[in-house]
């Protein structure tokens, strides 16, 4: 079977996708660097807030710069990612 589907989507949380394809990385927001990281974001007009209202529990960087936050934990994040990037 053909995964020709169209583009992928990742579920980051209370009916927000993004494309799978273009995350490149997903951390925590915890440390210093990564609050620095989405105020500097915020400042440049790159910051997607996906978190509903609720706490920031994780931050996805994605290739076009775009810092997008989720309320949903990075493990489970990453694991929806995986599960969803497995064949068979």
């Amino acid at each position: 079977m053909s995964d020709d589907a169209g583009p992928r989507l990742l579920n980051i949380g209370y009916g927000n996708l993004v494309m799978a394809s273009r995350v490149v990385a997903i951390v925590s927001p915890q440390s210093a660097p990564m609050r620095r990281l989405r105020e500097e974001a915020a400042g440049r007009g790159k910051l997607l807030d996906a978190t509903q209202g609720r706490r920031t529990r994780s931050i996805l960087l994605t290739d076009s710069d775009l810092v997008i936050l989720s309320a949903i934990n990075p493990e489970t994040i990453a694991s929806r990612l995986t599960v969803d990037g497995e064949t068979g």
